[in-house]
C-alpha cells in the first residue's frame, strides 16, 4: 500500500481530495493529513511517505519550507515523489522547489482527470524505479492489478457505450474468446456476503481463482465479477452443486469473441443472475437458456383495475386468486422476467399509489412495507416478492375496511369525546383513547381527524385551555395549580400552549378578566 499524505491549511480541500482519491483507488492508498507544513514535518518524521501533495501558502510553515526540510531529513532514494498545489499567482513562486523532487503542479481548482493522471504516473515511474526489489515489483504488480480492475470495474458501470483511452488500453489485454460470471451469496437471513468472501469460497472449492480466471473483480454493486472460459464457470458450477451450496448463485454470460463486448457480457451475466429469481432451485443460470422459449402476456388491465375495486370490500380469497392471474403464476419457471417487472410496476403505480393518493398520509402506517415490495428485485426469490405483497394488499384491505367503519361509526367518536372530556386532566394520549374505544391507532387518528375536524393533539390542547379559563376566572386558585388541574405537565408547557391558542398569557388572560375588559368573558362564564 502507498503511504501518502495531503497537506493544506484549506480542511475542504484536504477531505475533498481525500474521498477523491480513495474513491478512484479503493485500497491502493494509506492516506494522512496535515493543515500545515510544521504537523506535516512531524507525521511525516513518524511514518515515511512515498507521496506528498502540499499547497504552498499555509502558515506556521509553508509548502517550500517543508520541501527544504524534507529533502534534508530524508537518505539517498527516500525523498517522497511531490505533488504541489497552487493557485494562478503562485505558479512561478511554486516552480523554485523544483530541486525537491517536484513531480508535478496542479493549480487550483484541482480537476479529477489531472490529479489521477499524475498519481499514476508516480506510480509507474516509482515502480520502474523500483523493479530491482522482487517485494517492489510484486507491490507495483499489485497496484497495477487494482488500477485495472478499477478501470474495468469503471467500463462496467458507465452508461456510455464507448471506452475511455486508459478503459481500451486494458481491454487490448483481454484473451479472446471470454465468458463473464456474475456472483452473489445469500446468507440465511438474506444479507449478502461480501465480494472477498465469495471469492475465499470459491477458493476452498476450486482454488486459486487465479489459476482458473483472467480477471477477478467487483461491479459497483458489490457482486463478484469473473472473466475466462466457459469450462471454468462449468467446473465451479459442478463443484458447487456437489456442496450443495444452494446460496450461491452465478449468472453466465454468452461468450464474447472481441473484447469490445466486455460491458455487454458483463450486462448479460447480471441479467442471467436475475433470473434466479424465479425458482429456488435456480443457483445458475446461463444467459443462452433465458434467450428462447420465455413466456410474456400483455400488461393486465382490467385485472388491475378489479384489484383496486376489491380493496376494502373484504373478498381476502378474491383478492388472493386475482393476484395469482395477474403475475401468471402458473406459468412462474417459463416466464420472461420482463413480465413481473412490468407487472410489479404497474401494481405500484396503478393500485398502491392510487390508495396512497385518495388514503391519505395517513395509510402510510400501512403502506410502510411499499419501499421494500416496490422493487421485487429487493428479494431473493419471487414467492418472498409475492407474499410480501399479498400481505401488504391484504393489510390495506383491511385499512380501506377500518377507515370506512370509523367514519360511518360516529358513535365510536363520541364515546371518545366524552372519554377526553371525562379524563383531560390525566395524561392522555391517542392511544390512550384510540384503545378505549377499540379501534386501531391509525384508523382512529384518520376518523378523528374527520369527525372533529382537528388532530387530536390540537383537540385535547382545546380542552385543556377552555378548562383552564374557567379556573382562571377564580383569583384564589394560583397559576400552578390551574396548569396541573387541567393536564399539563408543568406551567411553562400551559403557559406555552395557553399563549399559542389565546394570543396571551394565563396571567395577562387573568389580569383583564379581573378588569371586566376582555372581550370573551361573558362567554367563558357561560361555558
Amino acid at each position: 500500500m502507498t503511504n501518502l499524505m495531503i497537506v493544506d491549511d484549506e480542511k475542504m480541500i484536504r477531505q475533498g481530495l481525500k474521498v477523491m482519491i480513495e474513491r478512484e483507488y479503493p485500497a491502493l492508498y494509506s492516506i494522512t493529513m496535515a493543515g500545515n507544513g510544521a504537523e506535516a514535518l512531524e507525521q511525516y518524521r513518524q511514518q515515511r511517505q512515498d507521496v506528498i501533495i502540499t499547497d504552498i501558502r499555509m502558515p506556521i510553515m509553508d509548502g517550500i519550507t517543508l520541501l527544504e526540510r524534507l529533502s534534508a531529513e530524508a537518505g539517498p532514494g527516500e525523498a517522497p515523489a511531490v505533488i504541489i498545489l497552487s493557485g494562478h499567482d503562485d505558479f512561478e513562486y511554486a516552480k523554485s522547489a523544483i530541486r525537491y523532487r517536484v513531480k508535478d503542479y496542479l493549480l487550483k481548482p484541482i480537476r479529477r482527470e489531472e490529479l489521477f493522471e499524475i498519481l499514476e504516473r508516480i506510480a509507474r515511474e516509482e515502480a520502474d524505479r523500483e523493479s530491482s526489489s522482487h517485494k517492489q515489483k510484486q507491490e507495483a504488480e499489485g497496484y497495477r492489478r487494482e488500477l485495472r480492475a478499477a478501470r474495468l470495474r469503471g467500463l462496467l458501470m458507465q452508461q456510455e457505450a464507448e471506452a475511455s483511452a486508459a478503459q481500451q488500453e486494458e481491454l487490448a489485454g483481454f484473451a479472446v474468446p471470454f465468458t463473464i460470471g456474475v456472483l452473489t451469496y445469500y446468507h440465511s437471513d438474506g444479507a449478502r456476503m461480501k465480494a472477498g468472501e465469495v471469492q475465499g469460497l470459491l477458493e476452498q472449492l476450486i482454488g486459486p481463482l487465479e489459476q482458473k480466471f483472467t480477471e477477478i473483480l467487483t461491479d459497483g454493486d458489490g457482486k463478484l465479477v469473473l472473466v475466462g472460459s466457459g469450462e471454468s464457470f462449468l467446473e465451479l458450477a459442478r463443484k458447487a452443486e456437489a456442496k450443495e451450496l444452494k446460496r450461491l448463485l452465478l449468472g453466465i454470460s454468452s461468450e464474447s469473441r472481441s473484447a469490445e463486448q466486455f460491458r455487454t457480457g458483463y450486462l448479460e451475466a447480471c441479467r442471467a443472475l436475475q433470473y434466479t429469481f424465479l425458482s429456488p432451485q435456480a443457483s445458475f443460470v446461463d444467459y443462452s437458456a433465458i434467450q428462447a422459449g420465455r413466456l410474456s402476456f400483455p400488461t393486465p388491465e382490467e385485472e388491475l383495475r378489479k384489484l383496486l375495486n376489491m380493496l376494502g370490500t373484504g373478498r381476502e380469497k378474491e383478492i388472493k386468486a386475482l393476484l395469482g392471474v395477474i403475475f401468471q403464476t402458473e406459468h412462474l419457471l417459463n416466464l420472461d422476467l420482463t413480465y413481473l417487472e412490468n407487472v410489479g410496476r404497474s401494481i405500484n403505480e396503478r393500485v398502491l399509489d392510487e390508495v396512497f393518493r385518495v388514503h391519505g398520509e395517513a395509510s402510510v402506517e400501512v403502506l410502510k412495507l411499499y419501499r421494500l415490495v416496490g422493487n421485487l428485485h429487493n428479494f431473493r426469490h419471487f414467492h418472498d416478492y409475492y407474499r410480501a405483497l399479498e400481505h401488504l394488499l391484504l393489510s390495506v384491505n383491511d385499512y380501506i375496511i377500518g377507515i370506512k367503519s370509523a367514519h360511518t361509526e360516529h358513535a365510536d367518536m363520541e364515546e371518545a369525546l366524552a372519554y377526553i372530556e371525562a379524563n383531560y386532566t390525566r395524561p392522555l394520549n391517542m392511544a390512550m383513547v384510540s384503545n378505549y374505544v377499540s379501534l386501531n391507532y391509525s384508523y382512529f387518528s384518520e376518523a378523528f381527524k374527520a369527525y372533529t375536524g382537528e388532530s387530536f393533539v390540537l383537540y385535547l390542547k382545546k380542552v385543556r385551555i377552555r378548562h383552564a379559563k374557567e379556573l382562571l376566572a377564580d383569583n384564589r386558585v394560583k397559576l400552578a395549580g390551574v396548569s396541573e388541574a387541567v393536564g399539563f405537565e408543568n406551567s411553562k408547557q400551559f403557559a406555552r400552549v395557553f399563549r399559542e391558542l389565546e394570543g396571551i398569557s394565563p396571567g395577562e388572560f387573568r389580569a383583564k378578566l379581573l378588569m371586566g375588559r376582555y372581550p370573551g368573558q361573558a362567554e367563558d362564564k357561560e361555558s
